[in-house]
């Protein structure tokens, strides 16, 4: 049920063959992103259709993101494209992996990874922080695997009001942050830039401040329907929010440039030209987050940079928020 308004993802027909090639091409270019993410499910059934868009995308000069489980054979010529990233979803050590991905194993994995390079994606829940050394030992075999390039973690993110086996507890978060910067340092291969550990413990408190769910468009497998309020959709428990790219731009956002000044205030204020632009054009971008709707609160922090038409307008935009 997390699509909204009714709809349930088995209502949602997907594309396939021309169809499906064609649907990506034109999502893509009305929008214009430079990065794309082909998350599943599982991308890999339509392997044909995406041995058609992947390069397409390279030749244009995005940067694309496959997420599979590797289930069968990953396509080495995608791997060598310019610009695309070939993700493994890995749940953790064998015995918690293979009971929840079978039938894409740890064996059939490594053997349909075998001479590609992809990087390992594994979100962490609470059973895995539950037995010491876990994490340490996950790192260990998958740094030690000739194939990866790089590993990243997520936590486990709940919906509003949801109590699972899976959800870290506050006080798992705390420990978990204070062991990251540590294997990061043990395990080159694990990509966490010093700080951003913290961000897993203090994420955006709702949809309006991460800055992923606001830069970003969401779409189902008919191309049609979008997910809201973020990739998660549903209602996701932003307090409890894992997710690796929001932590991280969250952690980006409060970066001091100079004096009072952070990325986030410039991420606000480019938003909010975006938002008056958008309004003034025949067809506006279709995802509702872009529309900066008066109904919320007004963009918290914006700061003026003086002699900046684009700050002038984006106070603007905040000011009639506010009203």
């Amino acid at each position: 049920s997390h699509l909204g308004e009714g709809l349930r993802l088995n209502d949602v027909a997907d594309l396939r063959g021309d169809a499906l090639v064609a649907g990506i091409l034109r999502t893509v270019e009305r929008h214009d992103p430079i990065h794309v993410s082909l998350v599943g499910g599982e991308p890999l059934i339509r392997h044909r259709e995406l041995s058609r868009v992947l390069p397409e995308l390279s030749r244009q000069g995005r940067f694309t993101l496959v997420v599979t489980s590797a289930v069968i054979p990953i396509p080495r010529e995608w791997t060598t494209l310019p610009g695309v990233t070939v993700a493994v979803s890995v749940d953790g050590l064998p015995a918690d992996h293979d009971v929840r991905r079978k039938p894409a194993t740890y064996q059939r994995i490594l053997k349909n990874v075998a001479g590609a390079k992809i990087n390992i994606h594994c979100t962490i829940v609470r059973q895995h922080l539950q037995r010491p050394g876990y994490l340490d030992e996950f790192l260990e075999f998958w740094s030690a695997r000739p194939e990866v390039h790089c590993i990243w973690f997520s936590v486990y993110t709940p919906q509003v009001g949801e109590r699972s086996a899976e959800t870290l507890a506050p006080e798992d978060r705390i420990a978990l942050a204070a062991q990251l910067p540590a294997l990061s340092r043990r395990y080159p291969k694990l990509m966490l830039p010093d700080g951003m550990a913290r961000a897993f413990v203090t994420p955006p408190a709702n949809p309006q401040e991460c800055i992923f769910s606001r830069m970003s468009a969401n779409y189902t497998a008919d191309l049609r329907t979008m997910v809201e309020p973020c990739v998660f959709g549903g209602t996701p428990d932003c307090s409890q929010c894992g997710c690796s790219i929001g932590a991280g731009l969250h952690w980006v956002g409060g970066l001091k440039i100079a004096g009072p000044l952070r990325v986030g205030h410039l991420v606000r204020g480019s938003m909010a030209v975006g938002a008056v632009v958008n309004r003034m054009l025949p067809e506006g971008a279709d995802a509702r987050r872009w529309r900066m709707e008066r109904a919320g609160a007004p963009a918290a922090g914006l700061v003026r940079i003086a002699g900046s038409n684009a700050s002038h307008a984006a106070e603007e935009e905040t000011a009639a928020r506010g009203r």
